[in-house]
């Protein structure tokens, strides 16, 4: 008895951690098939690109009130130690968080910058990121259309992460630059990929319009709520806390994303057709228009928000807090403007290019009337404007590059959601550095008035895209997946996607795909012939 006890008593805590284990790998194995089923696995995908989105733009907006501080205590070490006269700091931070000098004694929320040579020190940060991110753009939508959507997205969230990181324990300008334009870098990988994955993975119109109008929200929430979440942490934990809460996100969102599709075992891209090149998408006339309306809709905010907070300030006398508080009500006109044009895009699908040019229109005439203000309530409501008609048209004519790709080239995203990027980062890299030389040499009247005008002329030009609604799809591989028995993979997957949800493609005006033969193309930089001759790898 006692030698069976002593043999069988280890057997008892095995046999308990041999149950544990086996219970844990049949819980590992049922999560790993419910993430495997294609809605949950999209609406899985959808929350990761979410989240990315979410914190690219709110580690671009977060050093707002950070760090034009930081740069004024450089300074002010600099001219201590070659000895020339300065005021004296003010007294270090109570907290003892090890929050750089003179934290205490500065504003909670202050996106203004201090004057002189840091003017041009801080304009240079902020406008790095999308400078390098318009340099990387054209080789990351090349990269994405090669290998596929989630390894760059992987690689983005992996930049991401080690620049929000290097943001947190930078000690000097040089180090902060590094950790701004590396942003830029993942960026251009994570934020391209992003959008392109979602619209690979929605393929309906009303599905796809619904699923980029929340990423637009996520966007828009990121960017307003950055400045107040940077400045109350930066003011009670000290300069890191911001930057390491972000890192910690960015790596969650990484691993659900290796958990969720396996970027690197996942062979489903290896029959995946070939991309068009991102050189003929970019001369196409229908991708161009849309490209020079996401430019040219950004350039108002782009432009304000270097500005705004000195013509605040001299104009109205406005403090800190409205100040720092400026752009956060406009958050909710944007989520409404996304609302409003998913809604009408479902009823009124061929009307995508009025949507766009409507937000154009409000864009100019809230940009105009930004000056007449002369106290805060007043100034929320053009701003509100103006990110109300942002959300007009991002919503609207993101779908729309989509569709251009799927009617007149290869259905790959990569390329033509990397010449969104780029116009994007065309308005953001300009908006730091050329908004106040303009102020200096105009005034921001005059800055304003041009804004406006500018979006108010632009419109019109979205009639061009009024009949695109009307093409007949190209021999793309939209085509061969419903025309042909499926030739690999990759076409038995679509095949199976499109046949689970129990419909054919729907086109953006709603029009059925053999109609109207004779406005096949009205352009001839983009033949029938040129995107019927892709080749597949």
């Amino acid at each position: 008895m006692e030698a069976a006890a002593a043999s069988g008593g280890p057997s008892g805590p095995r046999r308990a951690v041999e149950q544990l284990s086996a219970a844990v790998g049949q819980r590992t194995k049922a999560l790993g098939s419910a993430l495997q089923e294609s809605h949950r696995q999209r609406r899985l995908l959808l929350v990761i690109v979410c989240v990315a989105l979410l914190l690219d733009n709110m580690l671009y907006m977060v050093i707002v009130p950070i760090i034009p501080d930081f740069v004024a205590t450089l300074d002010r070490e600099a001219r201590h130690r070659q000895g020339a006269p300065q005021q004296p700091p003010p007294p270090p931070a109570p907290n003892g968080s090890g929050a750089w000098p003179g934290n205490a004694s500065k504003p909670l929320l202050r996106p203004r910058y201090p004057p002189d040579n840091d003017d041009l020190k801080i304009g240079v940060l902020f406008a790095s990121k999308a400078i390098l991110q318009l340099l990387v753009n054209p080789l990351s939508g090349t990269f994405i259309d090669r290998v596929g959507y989630a390894i760059p997205l992987f690689i983005g969230l992996s930049v991401i992460f080690l620049s929000t990181v290097i943001f947190a324990f930078a000690e000097n300008y040089a180090t902060l630059f590094v950790a701004r334009s590396l942003q830029g870098l993942g960026s251009a990988f994570a934020d391209t990929s992003g959008i392109a994955l979602l619209a690979d993975k929605y393929t309906e119109e009303s599905e796809r319009n619904r699923a980029l109008g929340i990423a637009l929200a996520f966007i828009s929430f990121g960017s307003l709520v950055a400045p107040p979440f940077g400045g109350i942490l930066y003011y009670f934990a000290g300069k890191r806390v911001p930057f390491l809460v972000l890192a910690s996100i960015s790596l969650f969102d990484g691993l659900l994303l290796l958990l969720a599709i396996k970027p690197f075992g996942d062979r489903s891209r290896d029959n995946m057709p070939v991309g068009t090149p991102i050189h003929r998408l970019m001369i196409d006339p229908y991708i161009a228009v849309v490209a020079g309306a996401l430019t040219t809709c950004n350039i108002p905010l782009a432009f304000l928000e270097p500005t705004i907070a000195n013509w605040m300030s001299k104009t109205m006398g406005a403090n800190e807090w409205e100040m720092g508080l400026t752009w956060l009500p406009a958050f909710f006109p944007h989520v409404l403007g996304v609302y409003i044009t998913i809604k009408l895009a479902d009823k009124y699908p061929h009307l995508q290019w009025f949507y766009g040019a409507l937000g154009m229109v409000i864009i100019g005439a809230s940009s105009c009337t930004v000056p007449a203000c002369r106290n805060f309530w007043q100034l929320v409501v053009p701003l509100c404007g103006i990110c109300f008609g942002i959300a007009l048209v991002d919503t609207a004519l993101l779908p729309t590059l989509a569709f251009l790709v799927d009617v007149r080239y290869v259905s790959v995203y990569g390329s033509v959601y990397a010449i969104a990027d780029i116009s994007y980062s065309v308005a953001y890299a300009l908006g730091p550095i050329v908004a106040g030389e303009i102020v200096h040499s105009f005034g921001f009247v005059k800055l304003n008035l041009g804004m406006g005008l500018v979006n108010m002329l632009y419109a019109p030009v979205l009639l061009a895209l009024k009949n695109i609604c009307k093409m007949k799809p190209s021999h793309s591989e939209r085509n061969i997946l419903l025309d042909e028995e499926p030739k690999g993979l990759y076409d038995t997957i679509k095949m199976e996607e499109r046949a689970g949800k129990g419909g054919k493609l729907h086109p953006v005006g709603g029009v059925v795909e053999n109609s109207v033969d004779s406005y096949h193309r009205d352009f001839r930089g983009a033949s029938e012939e040129d995107s019927s001759g892709e080749d597949y790898t």
